[in-house]
């Protein structure tokens, strides 16, 4: 009996010890979740639990997936080591633009969200052009971008200032949410069945990661930390989509983000094209070296950010029913810090756009929590950015501990 007992403890032991030099090894990726949850548990007991409510999560979506996808796309230019300052003005304009060709020549909604991404994809040419081709730096190009579409966002709301928009099938993008059957459970049964769905997808791909890593004689966790992590990760999401399917089920808007974070996420996991991106991030000349056409892929990277800069534009009007001449004020500046607490590296050639996800969760949260307390505006961004200086130099510090 004392020799069953002495094996337990020691595996315990050992599991607490990989436990522990799990975290420690993969602090910075941990670090975000962290402040995440703390975050969540603070605004949640100082609202009386306001925060976690069903009307609030779907609000804090809402709020959030302009920004995602700014941050999406922003992630890819910061691992290239560029800048884009130009996205928020770009995001301004391309709302005001579908609100004149909605409200002012009554165009179908189902040609003009393609022809404003399309338009965005065109910014993104003229500007990466520059940037690849005339060899203007990006920060420069970009600054006069901002100035140019700020410019031209004043011109198209100057004779009406706000542009109403009331066209239903586009507000439905950021104010709608997924249909559901008539039922009498009191849940929404397409959000519960979505939940689980995702749940097996996570769970499948996981295995699959292991496996691959395995096969190939890479480093992983042991089992009884993959399988707990698993649990809490699967508890973690059927938790949200609980509380979703308790009100109105999941809205349009996160599946939109969704959409672009799994094409971004196999983008730059799973082609060629996405290992060229890390490869340009890290070591720019190298890769040129190797054969990587460097311009090319950051020309592309410049046209997606643009492109989905107009995206957010879109879902920003779509979220007020109107377009107005300070939209995008700030946007980049939200997309900037989100792709760094998430985790981007200041150097380059490190990042993830799942992390940027959390990142963004983490500014919104902040700013949705400090809203339902009524902290003033300025207060906001004093908070905001104490977090953000602290996410960089946190990075800056684990990496030179890590060399």
């Amino acid at each position: 009996m004392t020799e069953i007992n002495e094996v337990s403890e020691k595996k315990t032991q050992n599991i607490l010890s990989e436990i522990g030099q799990l975290v420690v090894k993969n602090i910075r990726d941990y670090m975000m979740y962290i402040v995440l949850v703390g975050i969540i548990i603070f605004f949640t007991v100082t609202t009386d639990g306001s925060f976690i409510s069903a009307g609030n999560i779907s609000n804090l979506f809402n709020q959030a997936a302009y920004v995602a996808v700014l941050a999406i796309g922003m992630t890819v230019i910061l691992i290239l080591r560029q800048i884009d300052l130009s996205v928020g003005y770009v995001a301004g304009f391309s709302g005001a633009v579908c609100a004149i060709l909605l409200t002012n020549y009554g165009w179908p909604v189902w040609i003009v969200i393609p022809l404003v991404i399309l338009i965005g994809v065109f910014i993104g040419f003229y500007q990466g052009m520059l940037v690849t081709g005339v060899g203007v730096p990006a920060f420069v190009t970009t600054l006069a971008g901002m100035f140019i579409f700020r410019g031209l966002l004043g011109v198209a709301t100057s004779k009406t200032g706000t542009i109403i928009i009331k066209n239903k099938a586009y507000l439905a993008l950021n104010n709608g949410f997924i249909p559901d059957f008539k039922n009498d459970t009191g849940y929404h049964l397409v959000t519960i069945f979505i939940g689980i769905v995702a749940v097996v997808c996570v769970l499948v791909t996981q295995i699959q990661n292991r496996k691959s890593k395995e096969k190939y004689n890479f480093n992983v966790v042991s089992m009884p930390i993959f399988v707990v992590g698993m649990i809490l990760v699967s508890c973690v999401i059927m938790l949200i989509i609980t509380v979703l399917a308790k009100d109105q089920g999941i809205p349009w808007s996160a599946v939109i983000v969704a959409v672009v974070l799994l094409c971004y996420n196999f983008i730059l996991n799973k082609t060629r094209l996405g290992r060229y991106v890390y490869g340009i991030g890290g070591n720019d000349q190298a890769a040129e070296l190797s054969g990587v056409n460097v311009k090319k892929v950051t020309l592309i990277a410049f046209m997606a950010m643009s492109g989905l800069a107009a995206l957010a534009g879109i879902l920003y009007s779509s979220r007020l029913a109107s377009a107005t001449p300070t939209a995008g004020n700030a946007f980049e500046m939200d997309a900037i810090a989100s792709s760094y607490i998430g985790g981007v590296a200041v150097s380059g050639g490190v990042g993830k756009v799942t992390n940027t996800i959390i990142g963004t969760l983490v500014i919104m949260s902040l700013t949705n929590g400090m809203n339902l307390m009524g902290v003033d505006t300025f207060m906001q961004y004093i908070v905001k950015g104490i977090i953000f200086i602290l996410a960089v130099a946190f990075d800056v510090t684990t990496r030179r501990k890590n060399r």
